[in-house]
């Protein structure tokens, strides 16, 4: 279950409500410097921009690939640790407008960890340390540290003593494996 803060809205849909939940300014602010990291190239800048004029903790060598498009309404809810990979076009999200309420969580992605492109990482989630997110997930759930992740739904591929086993069962990484050897 992710974890989110539920505001429940009466009348119009909560994104009727939108400006009552976030100051105008703000996520005019915010779109005008994301769309601006989006399309430079210089990632020690991409991060400087996201530290401080969104608020966002950002690891040290941690790269955010072109394109990638983060909350508008509270990038600040987000935080990723060092050396991670956020891949082409991903988007993280810590809002959702839904249509009798709005929800709001916290996405903290880990150290070392590595986004696919065309993923979509939704509110209130955590992805572990040396985390692997394969291309195009909807992540919608946490992801333990040190397993590989893939699909929509997204679903655990292997964990990380599933692919110490695999190691030690493949004559080509030093394990004992079965006779004859690989093709």
């Amino acid at each position: 279950m992710r974890r989110t803060e539920r505001f429940p809205v009466e009348g119009a849909n909560s994104l009727w409500h939108v400006y009552k939940t976030v100051p105008f300014w703000k996520v005019v602010k915010n779109f005008i410097i994301i769309q601006l990291a989006r399309y430079t190239p210089v990632l020690g800048m991409k991060n400087w921009l996201y530290r401080t004029f969104l608020g966002m903790n950002v690891g040290q060598q941690t790269s955010f690939a072109l394109m990638v498009m983060l909350d508008v309404m509270f990038p600040e809810k987000i935080s990723v640790g060092r050396n991670t990979v956020i891949g082409y076009n991903t988007t993280i999200l810590a809002h959702e407008y839904l249509i009798k309420e709005y929800r709001l969580g916290e996405v903290r992605i880990g150290s070392e960890v590595m986004i696919g492109a065309n993923s979509t990482i939704l509110p209130g989630v955590v992805i572990g340390d040396g985390a692997i997110v394969s291309a195009g997930t909807l992540v919608h759930k946490d992801v333990p540290a040190g397993s590989f992740v893939g699909g929509n739904p997204m679903r655990v591929i292997y964990t990380p003593e599933q692919l110490a086993q695999r190691w030690a069962d493949d004559p080509i990484y030093g394990g004992k494996g079965q006779s004859g050897g690989h093709v």
